[in-house]
């Protein structure tokens, strides 16, 4: 659905340049990097480096931001979006499934397309959507009824429309992270692995909406690794890839990181190592075939998705060049790959860590006995169910050559779900089909602090260089810019500047409610633009 609203005062000259804007080539997406006045899709580029080359804003007048201008997305849900700007238009994602397109200057609508989802979805953590991917003409969108929406970026049109999957089935699919553009193919992800069900990743033709392939990231019967999986619990499995990805276009490879396995906190269910949960695979993008894996938790027994997107570098390591790719792991560990083949390289914990003795060299942990859940609960276990860094975005600077992470210090308290009979009907229709029926005790909060503190991991060591610490461990990403800056938002709703160099805040805004997403910067009028979602406010900052 399509709304056009028309606006007396929108310039002439800005309605000239959207009618003459050049399609959004693949040449232009791997090169985004050459284009730093626009933010051409969720990472900013085919690396996932979350970094503006744009310097206008710096620290030495960074103390001058201010609010430029405000889109009030007035819904109770999450706003997690992160928008794309494309010459000198933004578009962004509000809940529960619409698209915005606005003047990037001003904030002013231009136009709004809504997919109308059912009453129900099965949405785990709030009815969200992060964002969308763009190619030639086309916006794509996934949707909480597990569509792909193709969307014209000029009118808001809608082009296509496919059903990925049954959305009801299995207890519940769900589709929430921004798609991945490349050649002439969206990359897009589901969710749902709380519920039982088997995670996939697809790729569709971008011009017609026909599905190319589908990875499962559950191995089938007769697939490499099938047995990871004891008796029929690879049917239920989990595995979803709710979050976004990167891409080498050198190497051809895509690179998606894996939720938990289900259920969660009971692991008798599902003996063995559970591939590919918590992993990161690597995949031909023409065909969807596993070049190679790596599992960062074997019989994940505490939600630790590896859904943490892929930061892919090249550089040294112990004297030799090699193509990596550096992962700040939600259980805890800082990993450095080699992203061609795969080969493990480090691994250090980045946040307080109970539950891993030491890797072999193959990267496999052992494990450290006593971490488990336990039917009454464990409350000795570090890091916490949220990790030590979730879904929020990290940020890589070229200048400084360190990553930034705003991770998460927390204990929580463990409680393993207990197997039981169904007791109405409703709790027997959320039973996928001959499976055992799990009471779910979601972890609690331990009387224990908890922190957040943003981090500069020296990526070929792993070294911590500085840390900034905040109140409360944080739910949105980091960007960092060519002006020397780090941008972040906190949960209390504080957005700061850092210096990139040393860590020190060098500028504040009291936005006053929670952040659950991750800045973005852009030129618009020749003006450098901050943007970030605080509460369900996108807030615009600028100099002048």
């Amino acid at each position: 659905m399509r709304v056009n609203r028309s606006f007396p005062a929108l310039t002439l000259a800005v309605m000239t340049l959207y009618g003459q804007n050049p399609p959004v080539t693949y040449e232009r997406l791997k090169n985004a990097d050459k284009e730093p006045g626009n933010w051409l899709m969720y990472s900013s580029n085919y690396n996932s480096w979350r970094f503006s080359r744009l310097d206008r804003i710096n620290t030495q007048n960074v103390s001058r931001l201010h609010v430029k201008w405000l889109f009030q997305a007035r819904q109770e849900e999450k706003f997690e979006t992160t928008p794309l700007v494309v010459d000198g238009i933004m578009y962004l994602t509000r809940p529960e499934n619409e698209i915005h397109a606005l003047d990037a200057e001003t904030g002013r609508v231009m136009w709004i397309y809504r997919h109308r989802n059912p009453p129900r979805t099965y949405n785990c953590c709030g009815k969200v959507n992060r964002g969308l991917a763009i190619l030639g003409n086309r916006l794509f969108m996934n949707t909480l009824d597990m569509h792909v929406v193709a969307v014209d970026a000029k009118s808001g049109r809608e082009l296509w429309k496919t059903k990925m999957y049954d959305y009801t089935a299995a207890g519940g699919y769900a589709a929430t992270g921004a798609p991945l553009a490349l050649k002439d193919r969206v990359i897009v992800g589901m969710a749902g692995g709380e519920r039982g069900v088997s995670g996939f990743l697809d790729a569709y033709d971008a011009a017609t909406g026909k599905r190319l392939w589908r990875f499962n990231t559950i191995p089938q019967p007769g697939e490499p690794n099938f047995g990871t999986w004891a008796g029929d619990s690879w049917k239920t499995g989990g595995a979803s890839t709710w979050n976004n990805g990167a891409y080498d276009p050198e190497l051809n490879l895509v690179y998606w990181g894996t939720s938990n396995p289900w259920p969660d906190y009971n692991g008798d269910f599902r003996a063995g190592d559970n591939l590919y949960s918590c992993s990161v695979i690597a995949l031909d993008g023409d065909t969807g075939t596993l070049k190679w894996h790596y599992q960062f938790t074997p019989h994940d027994l505490h939600d630790w998705d590896a859904t943490q997107i892929p930061i892919l570098l090249d550089g040294e390591f112990r004297g030799q060049r090699r193509k990596l790719m550096a992962w700040a792991n939600r259980n805890g560990f800082y990993y450095l790959l080699d992203r061609a083949t795969g080969e493990f390289l480090l691994a250090k914990n980045f946040v307080k860590q109970t539950w891993m003795k030491e890797f072999d060299d193959k990267g496999r942990p052992e494990v450290i006995p006593g971490n488990e859940p336990t039917p009454e609960g464990n409350d000795q276990v570090w890091p916490g169910v949220d990790g030590g860094a979730n879904w929020m975005s990290h940020s890589y600077s070229p200048l400084t050559k360190l990553l930034y992470v705003f991770a998460r210090e927390e204990r929580r308290v463990f409680t393993k779900d207990a197997i039981r009979h169904p007791t109405t009907a409703a709790e027997e229709s959320d039973r996928p089909a001959g499976r055992p029926f799990f009471n779910r005790r979601a972890p609690r909060f331990a009387p224990e602090e908890s922190w957040g503190k943003v981090m500069a991991i020296d990526p070929p060591t792993g070294t911590t260089k500085w840390e900034h610490k905040v109140v409360s461990p944080p739910w949105g990403g980091v960007m960092a810019t060519a002006g020397g800056l780090v941008f972040g938002g906190t949960f209390e709703g504080v957005v700061f500047a850092l210096d990139a160099q040393t860590g020190r805040r060098l500028w504040h805004f009291a936005g006053n409610d929670k952040v659950y997403s991750t800045p973005i910067s852009y030129l618009a009028g020749g003006k450098q633009f901050v943007s970030l979602p605080v509460g369900d406010v996108l807030i615009t900052f600028g100099l002048d």
